[in-house]
């Protein structure tokens, strides 16, 4: 399947976050070619200095290089299990958030297949959409206010009109730039109900969460995921383990799940 692409918010265009010193190098030095931690560096205490300036809670939880040379990757933690990337420029003057970092040269090619042990996710604590004696099993990591996730709900509703072999998993895994996710999630959660599981998903008012319980299942979830290292919504698994990560419209997300 082609890769989806969705560019949640970038800051500030790439060019100008790029430090002046960047080029700056002798004859002899592989400059940007080289290892960017000779030139650059970025302490973890510094690191949480600054993203604190955007959100006090936010508490960093790794930094490391990321895949774009003249941005660190930080790792941040909100709490409550929210966890996500932020990306500081070498300068250290631009914070840009974005939800993924996708290589040009993988633009219209087939992305390549990853997977996971699909006998190992806990179907028994997701919602099912879809008869439960299915022979097709798909999992479906989602988030109540993630717009894909949203179109994607409405396009399974369309493959449960007309396949009943097909049943899908549903992991609410709310994302950390998304505040009112996890009282929506818990309030899911709390009656298990797939009514309000679809009017959060079709963009409906939902009401405050009637239980204290569901916030651990909700934990739960965002743990798996980011121990799959799903950190982006809407994730699929179907049983062969195969991952998609991203939207798929009915009649793609068909194909999909019958390996084709």
């Amino acid at each position: 399947m082609k890769r989806t692409i969705l560019i949640v918010l970038i800051l500030g265009g790439l060019v100008s976050l790029l430090p002046a010193t960047l080029g700056a190098f002798s004859s002899d030095h592989p400059g940007c070619n080289g290892d960017c931690k000779e030139c650059h560096k970025l302490e973890k205490k510094d690191a949480e200095a600054i993203v604190k300036k955007l959100n006090p809670a936010l508490s960093v939880v790794d930094v490391k290089q990321a895949i774009v040379k003249g941005l660190w990757q930080v790792d941040v933690d909100a709490g409550e299990g929210k966890r996500g990337p932020i990306f500081l420029d070498y300068s250290k003057k631009n914070l840009i958030v974005v939800q993924q970092i996708i290589p040009v040269d993988s633009i219209g090619k087939e992305a390549p297949r990853r997977k996971i042990d699909f006998s190992k996710l806990p179907l028994k604590d997701a919602l099912v959409m879809g008869p439960k004696t299915a022979k097709k099993k798909v999992a479906v990591f989602t988030d109540p206010d993630c717009p894909y996730c949203r179109k994607l709900h409405e396009e399974i509703k369309k493959v449960l009109e007309k396949r009943k072999d097909i049943a899908f998993y549903i992991f609410l895994r709310p994302l950390p730039m998304h505040p009112e996710a996890p009282r929506k999630v818990e309030a899911i959660l709390c009656e298990r109900s797939l009514s309000l599981l679809d009017d959060a998903l079709s963009g409906k008012p939902v009401p405050a969460p009637a239980c204290s319980t569901a916030k651990v299942q909700m934990e739960k979830n965002i743990a798996l995921a980011d121990s799959l290292e799903f950190r982006g919504t809407p994730t699929m698994v179907r049983e062969d383990g195969t991952v998609n990560p991203g939207f798929l419209a009915a009649e793609p997300l068909e194909a999909w799940i019958d390996g084709k």
